[in-house]
This record gives C-alpha cells, structure tokens and sequence, in this order.
C-alpha cells in the first residue's frame, strides 16, 4: 500500500515567517511616524524593519515549496502579508509628504485589482507569477526602502528614478496579468461548454446534427407512405375503368 504524505501543520517555519512578517507591520508604521515622521534615526529603524518583512517574504514561500509546507493558512496569510507592510509603507510616505499619492494609489489600485483577478478565475486554474512580476516586486521593495531612508543629493535623485520603473513594472505586470486571466477564464469555460456536449451525447441526448438527419429519415418515411398509397389508388382504378368499359359495349351490343 502507497504511503500517504502526512499534511504539514500550520505551525511550520515558513508560516511562522509570514507571522513575523504580519507582526512587524505595526512596529513598522509606528518607527516611521514616530515624532514628526522625518527623525533619521527612527526613519532608519523603521527601514530595519522594512528590511526583515522583506527578507521573511523571500524565504517563507520558497521554504513552504521546497520542503512541502505549504498550508491553507500560507496560502492566506502570505499575500495578506505582502500587501500590509508594502501598503503600510506607501501610504505611510505619502501621509509624511514623502511620496506622490498618485503613485500609492496606482501601486495599491494595482495589488488588490489582481487579488480580486485571481478570485474570479481560481475555479478555472491559477496565474503562474511572472518574472516580470518578481522583478516588480524587487524593485518596490528597494524604492520603498530608500524612501523610507532620508537620503539627500544623488541618492534622492537615484531612489525617484528607481521608484518611476517600479511604477512601470507594476502597470506592465498588471496588465499582462489581465491578458493571462482572461485567456484563462475562456479555455475555462470553452473546456465546460465542451465537457457538457459529451455529457449530453453519452446521455442519449441527440445534438443538432443528429435531430437534424432524424426529421430527413421521418420526411422520406411519409413521402414513401404517400407514394404507395397514390400507387394503391391507381391500381384499384384500372379494373374499375374495365368494367364501365365492357358494360358500355354490352349495351351498343343490345342496341
């Protein structure tokens, strides 16, 4: 008898990372709007923090693949992770003046359209991440970071640069997403369209080709019907025509 994997617990080291990683979101916004939200040193701090969520979200997944641990619970709490500290982060910048609203809204409008994306296929399959995705989620995590540092001079100038591909990366990635899960959701339903047609014939259902060549064989069976009985008629006619026929000559006879 084959044996039966058992199923890992949700008490595993990849999903004790992504817990770390939920854990240090709200560490995390309160170093980077302690006092006025600009001090270096609690800015740095809170750049720490960023550093480690980030870190835990490299290994968590990889780990769970590798080692077989991945859980129902990973499955949640892992993108749920991703998306707190990223959007603590953005929207926290933006509070502080640090950063253009436009590119939170675009960044997060984004992240949570292909969230809800890839709930209106999951009956269909799943959207395979993309090296384009995980270059995108690299680079938001490095102009994240150096916006949360307070940088000066060619560092500032480098971080708006990096964070202006960021933002083309995510539009980029997000609309090939859209293009992946609309392919998806067709080949879904064309595969249900064509597995309810098979289900329907091997049911004794007859398709329209079939209901067709039935009203061709029902038509010729009545014209045949009609024939022979216009047939039957004619040949009961012909001795009728002979007897009025003899009966006339026997009566000029007479005459």
């Amino acid at each position: 008898m084959a044996s039966v994997a058992a199923k890992p617990g949700v008490w595993n080291v990849a999903n004790l990372l992504t817990m770390i990683r939920l854990a240090l979101v709200p560490g995390f916004v309160l170093l980077l709007v302690h006092g006025d939200g600009h001090d270096p040193a609690w800015r740095s701090f809170a750049w720490a923090a960023f550093g480690v969520a980030m870190i835990t979200d490299l290994f968590d997944g990889e780990l769970a693949r590798r080692y077989g641990l991945v859980t129902d619970f990973g499955k949640i709490a892992d993108p749920i992770a991703d998306k707190a500290i990223m959007g603590a982060a953005l929207i926290g910048l933006s509070g502080l003046g640090d950063l253009p609203w436009w590119v939170t809204a675009v960044i997060l409008t984004r992240e949570l359209g292909i969230t809800l994306l890839r709930f209106w296929v999951i009956r269909y399959g799943v959207i395979p991440a993309s090296r384009g995705g995980k270059l995108k989620t690299l680079t938001q995590g490095v102009a994240v970071g150096m916006y949360i540092l307070v940088l000066t001079g060619p560092l500032a100038s480098i971080r708006a640069w990096i964070m202006a591909v960021a933002v083309i990366l995510t539009v980029g990635t997000g609309l090939d997403y859209i293009q992946q899960a609309i392919v998806l959701r067709r080949a879904g339903l064309a595969g249900e369209g064509a597995e309810a047609a098979g289900q329907a014939r091997e049911g004794g259902q007859p398709d329209g080709a079939e209901q067709g060549r039935d009203a061709e064989r029902v038509g010729a069976a009545q014209r045949d019907e009609r024939g022979q009985g216009e047939a039957e008629d004619a040949a009961q006619d012909v001795p009728e025509a002979g007897s009025r026929a003899a009966a006339a000559a026997e009566r000029r006879r007479g005459a």
